[in-house]
Protein backbone atom coordinates (compact mmCIF):
# COMPACT_ATOMS: atom_id res chain seq x y z
CA UNK A 1 0.00 0.00 0.00
CA UNK A 2 2.58 2.63 -1.16
CA UNK A 3 1.92 6.23 -0.86
CA UNK A 4 -0.74 5.28 2.75
CA UNK A 5 -0.02 5.66 6.47
CA UNK A 6 -0.90 2.61 9.10
CA UNK A 7 -3.08 4.07 11.86
CA UNK A 8 -0.54 3.53 14.37
CA UNK A 9 2.42 5.88 12.32
CA UNK A 10 -0.39 8.37 11.62
CA UNK A 11 -1.19 8.77 15.23
CA UNK A 12 2.67 9.77 15.75
CA UNK A 13 2.29 12.09 12.67
CA UNK A 14 -0.46 14.04 13.97
CA UNK A 15 -0.59 13.40 17.76
CA UNK A 16 -3.98 12.24 17.98
CA UNK A 17 -3.71 8.67 19.82
CA UNK A 18 -5.36 5.89 18.21
CA UNK A 19 -8.32 5.25 20.24
CA UNK A 20 -9.24 9.17 19.52
CA UNK A 21 -8.19 8.40 15.09
CA UNK A 22 -10.75 5.28 15.59
CA UNK A 23 -13.51 7.53 17.77
CA UNK A 24 -13.18 10.18 14.42
CA UNK A 25 -13.57 7.16 11.92
CA UNK A 26 -17.05 5.75 13.54
CA UNK A 27 -18.27 9.69 13.92
CA UNK A 28 -16.88 10.41 10.09
CA UNK A 29 -14.99 12.99 11.07
CA UNK A 30 -11.33 11.39 9.92
CA UNK A 31 -12.35 8.63 7.82
CA UNK A 32 -9.38 6.48 6.96
CA UNK A 33 -8.25 6.37 3.32
CA UNK A 34 -8.30 2.12 3.57
CA UNK A 35 -9.15 -0.02 5.40
CA UNK A 36 -7.82 -3.58 5.14
CA UNK A 37 -10.88 -6.21 4.66
CA UNK A 38 -9.65 -9.15 6.51
CA UNK A 39 -7.53 -7.42 9.47
CA UNK A 40 -9.67 -3.87 9.56
CA UNK A 41 -6.57 -2.16 10.34
CA UNK A 42 -6.90 1.40 8.99
CA UNK A 43 -4.51 3.73 6.43
CA UNK A 44 -4.49 7.11 5.43
CA UNK A 45 -2.88 9.21 3.26
CA UNK A 46 -0.21 12.35 4.00
CA UNK A 47 -3.08 14.87 2.30
CA UNK A 48 -4.99 14.24 5.69
CA UNK A 49 -3.01 15.28 8.24
CA UNK A 50 -3.90 18.36 7.15
CA UNK A 51 -7.44 17.61 8.46
CA UNK A 52 -5.79 15.54 11.31
CA UNK A 53 -4.48 18.87 12.38
CA UNK A 54 -6.96 20.78 12.13
CA UNK A 55 -9.15 18.46 14.36
CA UNK A 56 -6.52 18.30 17.12
CA UNK A 57 -6.23 22.35 16.75
CA UNK A 58 -9.85 22.68 17.52
CA UNK A 59 -10.43 19.69 20.31
CA UNK A 60 -7.35 21.62 22.29
CA UNK A 61 -9.26 24.53 22.89
CA UNK A 62 -12.31 22.06 23.88
CA UNK A 63 -14.43 22.84 21.13
CA UNK A 64 -17.35 19.96 20.73
CA UNK A 65 -16.85 16.88 18.41
CA UNK A 66 -20.22 18.62 16.59
CA UNK A 67 -18.88 21.81 16.45
CA UNK A 68 -15.76 20.19 14.76
CA UNK A 69 -17.24 19.18 12.20
CA UNK A 70 -19.51 22.00 10.98
CA UNK A 71 -16.37 24.08 11.40
CA UNK A 72 -14.90 21.33 8.81
CA UNK A 73 -17.25 21.02 6.69
CA UNK A 74 -18.20 24.31 6.35
CA UNK A 75 -17.82 25.52 2.63
CA UNK A 76 -18.57 28.91 3.36
CA UNK A 77 -15.54 30.60 5.64
CA UNK A 78 -18.64 32.82 7.38
CA UNK A 79 -19.90 29.86 8.54
CA UNK A 80 -16.86 27.78 9.85
CA UNK A 81 -16.20 31.84 11.62
CA UNK A 82 -20.02 31.40 13.07
CA UNK A 83 -19.05 28.41 14.74
CA UNK A 84 -15.80 29.78 16.07
CA UNK A 85 -17.23 32.54 17.01
CA UNK A 86 -19.54 30.64 19.02
CA UNK A 87 -17.44 28.56 20.73
CA UNK A 88 -15.09 32.26 22.14
CA UNK A 89 -18.81 32.73 23.46
CA UNK A 90 -18.65 30.04 25.35
CA UNK A 91 -14.97 29.98 26.66
CA UNK A 92 -16.09 33.48 27.99
CA UNK A 93 -18.89 32.58 29.71
CA UNK A 94 -16.82 29.70 30.97
CA UNK A 95 -13.80 32.22 31.96
CA UNK A 96 -16.39 34.74 33.68
CA UNK A 97 -17.96 31.40 35.73
CA UNK A 98 -14.25 30.63 37.16
CA UNK A 99 -13.75 34.03 37.96
CA UNK A 100 -16.59 33.87 40.19
CA UNK A 101 -15.64 30.83 41.62
CA UNK A 102 -12.19 32.18 41.89
CA UNK A 103 -13.90 35.49 43.71
CA UNK A 104 -15.55 33.32 46.16
CA UNK A 105 -12.70 31.22 47.07
CA UNK A 106 -10.65 34.52 47.82
CA UNK A 107 -13.53 35.79 49.93
CA UNK A 108 -13.65 32.18 51.58
CA UNK A 109 -9.70 32.36 52.42
CA UNK A 110 -9.92 36.07 53.73
CA UNK A 111 -12.86 35.14 56.12
CA UNK A 112 -10.95 32.63 57.47
CA UNK A 113 -14.42 30.34 58.53
CA UNK A 114 -14.16 27.31 57.23
CA UNK A 115 -15.00 26.00 53.69
CA UNK A 116 -18.98 26.42 54.27
CA UNK A 117 -19.21 29.97 56.50
CA UNK A 118 -22.92 29.42 57.04
CA UNK A 119 -24.70 29.46 60.57
CA UNK A 120 -28.32 27.77 60.06
CA UNK A 121 -31.35 29.63 62.88
CA UNK A 122 -34.79 28.47 63.02
CA UNK A 123 -36.84 31.76 63.49
CA UNK A 124 -40.50 32.05 63.20
CA UNK A 125 -42.14 34.77 60.29
CA UNK A 126 -45.05 36.46 60.79
CA UNK A 127 -47.84 37.03 58.15
CA UNK A 128 -47.36 39.61 55.83
CA UNK A 129 -49.33 41.43 53.59
CA UNK A 130 -47.70 41.65 50.22
CA UNK A 131 -47.80 42.74 46.93
CA UNK A 132 -46.36 40.09 44.60
CA UNK A 133 -45.26 39.49 41.14
CA UNK A 134 -45.25 36.06 38.92
CA UNK A 135 -43.01 35.36 36.26
CA UNK A 136 -41.86 32.35 34.56
CA UNK A 137 -37.52 32.44 33.99
CA UNK A 138 -35.10 30.41 32.43
CA UNK A 139 -31.20 30.40 32.99
CA UNK A 140 -30.84 33.22 30.63
CA UNK A 141 -33.49 35.53 31.84
CA UNK A 142 -33.58 35.31 35.73
CA UNK A 143 -31.74 38.54 35.91
CA UNK A 144 -33.58 40.63 33.23
CA UNK A 145 -37.12 38.70 34.87
CA UNK A 146 -36.39 39.60 38.65
CA UNK A 147 -35.38 43.48 37.31
CA UNK A 148 -38.69 43.64 35.56
CA UNK A 149 -40.76 42.47 38.56
CA UNK A 150 -39.26 44.62 41.02
CA UNK A 151 -39.62 47.45 38.81
CA UNK A 152 -43.78 46.21 38.42
CA UNK A 153 -44.17 45.82 42.02
CA UNK A 154 -42.23 48.47 43.20
CA UNK A 155 -44.14 51.29 40.33
CA UNK A 156 -47.47 49.58 41.42
CA UNK A 157 -47.03 49.79 45.54
CA UNK A 158 -45.91 53.48 44.57
CA UNK A 159 -49.18 54.10 42.84
CA UNK A 160 -50.89 52.80 45.89
CA UNK A 161 -49.14 54.33 48.46
CA UNK A 162 -48.84 51.46 50.73
CA UNK A 163 -45.62 51.47 52.80
CA UNK A 164 -43.08 48.55 52.92
CA UNK A 165 -42.87 46.58 56.07
CA UNK A 166 -39.77 44.65 55.23
CA UNK A 167 -37.09 43.87 52.72
CA UNK A 168 -38.41 42.68 49.33
CA UNK A 169 -37.48 38.89 48.78
CA UNK A 170 -37.90 36.37 45.95
CA UNK A 171 -39.69 33.05 45.86
CA UNK A 172 -37.56 30.25 43.95
CA UNK A 173 -40.78 27.58 43.02
CA UNK A 174 -38.92 26.10 41.19
CA UNK A 175 -35.13 25.04 40.41
CA UNK A 176 -33.32 27.14 37.15
CA UNK A 177 -30.40 26.27 35.64
CA UNK A 178 -29.08 25.14 32.31
CA UNK A 179 -31.37 22.68 32.33
CA UNK A 180 -34.23 23.99 33.65
CA UNK A 181 -36.60 26.53 34.15
CA UNK A 182 -39.60 27.56 36.18
CA UNK A 183 -41.50 30.11 38.23
CA UNK A 184 -40.19 32.69 40.27
CA UNK A 185 -42.08 35.61 42.54
CA UNK A 186 -41.20 38.98 43.69
CA UNK A 187 -42.31 40.22 46.85
CA UNK A 188 -42.70 43.20 48.64
CA UNK A 189 -43.90 43.18 52.32
CA UNK A 190 -46.53 45.99 53.47
CA UNK A 191 -47.95 47.66 56.32
CA UNK A 192 -51.25 47.22 55.06
CA UNK A 193 -53.45 45.36 52.51
CA UNK A 194 -53.04 45.81 48.77
CA UNK A 195 -55.38 46.08 46.07
CA UNK A 196 -54.38 44.06 43.18
CA UNK A 197 -53.20 46.26 40.21
CA UNK A 198 -52.71 44.11 36.92
CA UNK A 199 -50.05 41.49 36.85
CA UNK A 200 -49.43 42.67 40.54
CA UNK A 201 -51.69 40.66 43.32
CA UNK A 202 -52.30 41.35 46.31
CA UNK A 203 -52.67 38.76 49.41
CA UNK A 204 -51.41 37.55 52.66
CA UNK A 205 -48.78 35.21 53.24
CA UNK A 206 -49.38 32.75 56.59
CA UNK A 207 -46.77 32.70 58.78
CA UNK A 208 -44.24 29.77 59.15
CA UNK A 209 -41.03 28.46 60.70
CA UNK A 210 -38.21 28.82 58.60
CA UNK A 211 -34.53 27.37 58.88
CA UNK A 212 -32.35 30.61 58.00
CA UNK A 213 -28.68 31.77 57.15
CA UNK A 214 -27.03 34.69 55.66
CA UNK A 215 -24.77 34.86 52.71
CA UNK A 216 -22.71 37.88 52.29
CA UNK A 217 -21.56 38.05 48.30
CA UNK A 218 -22.83 38.34 44.75
CA UNK A 219 -26.19 36.97 44.66
CA UNK A 220 -25.17 34.04 41.77
CA UNK A 221 -22.96 32.69 44.31
CA UNK A 222 -26.05 32.03 47.02
CA UNK A 223 -25.56 27.80 45.75
CA UNK A 224 -23.32 26.63 48.76
CA UNK A 225 -26.09 28.50 50.73
CA UNK A 226 -29.00 26.55 49.58
CA UNK A 227 -26.66 23.12 50.29
CA UNK A 228 -25.84 23.76 53.57
CA UNK A 229 -29.67 24.76 54.04
CA UNK A 230 -30.92 21.49 52.48
CA UNK A 231 -28.39 19.39 54.43
CA UNK A 232 -29.07 20.64 57.73
CA UNK A 233 -32.67 20.23 57.29
CA UNK A 234 -32.37 16.91 56.63
CA UNK A 235 -29.50 16.11 59.38
CA UNK A 236 -31.85 17.82 62.17
CA UNK A 237 -35.01 15.66 61.36
CA UNK A 238 -37.03 18.50 59.53
CA UNK A 239 -38.70 18.99 56.10
CA UNK A 240 -39.17 21.52 53.61
CA UNK A 241 -42.48 22.65 53.60
CA UNK A 242 -42.31 25.20 50.62
CA UNK A 243 -40.50 27.01 48.11
CA UNK A 244 -37.18 28.79 49.79
CA UNK A 245 -37.21 32.69 49.80
CA UNK A 246 -34.08 34.88 49.28
CA UNK A 247 -34.26 38.01 51.53
CA UNK A 248 -32.49 41.00 50.16
CA UNK A 249 -31.09 43.07 52.90
CA UNK A 250 -29.03 45.34 50.98
CA UNK A 251 -29.73 47.66 48.22
CA UNK A 252 -27.54 47.58 45.24
CA UNK A 253 -28.43 51.27 44.88
CA UNK A 254 -27.12 51.78 48.13
CA UNK A 255 -24.49 49.18 48.32
CA UNK A 256 -23.10 48.33 44.79
CA UNK A 257 -20.29 46.19 45.34
CA UNK A 258 -21.44 42.68 44.92
CA UNK A 259 -19.31 41.13 47.51
CA UNK A 260 -20.74 43.21 49.99
CA UNK A 261 -24.27 42.32 49.32
CA UNK A 262 -26.49 40.50 52.13
CA UNK A 263 -28.79 38.25 51.14
CA UNK A 264 -30.95 35.91 54.05
CA UNK A 265 -32.00 32.60 52.24
CA UNK A 266 -34.85 31.20 53.72
CA UNK A 267 -36.30 27.53 53.52
CA UNK A 268 -40.02 27.05 55.04
CA UNK A 269 -39.69 24.08 57.10
CA UNK A 270 -41.71 21.32 59.66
Amino acid sequence: MENLVPIGRFSKMTRLSVKALRHYDELGLLVPAVVDPSSGYRYYTYGQANRAEAIRVLRSLDMPLEDVSEALEADDPQVAAKVLDRHRARLEAELGRHERMLAFLGRLIERKEGVMPYEVQVKEVPAQHVAAVRKHATMATIGQDVSAGFAAVGEAVGRAGVPMAGPPFLVMFDVIDEESEGDIEVVFPLAAPFPSAGEVVGKEVPAMTVASTMHRGPYDEVGPAYHTLTGWIQDHGHEIAGPPREVYLTDPSETPDPADHLTEIQFPIR
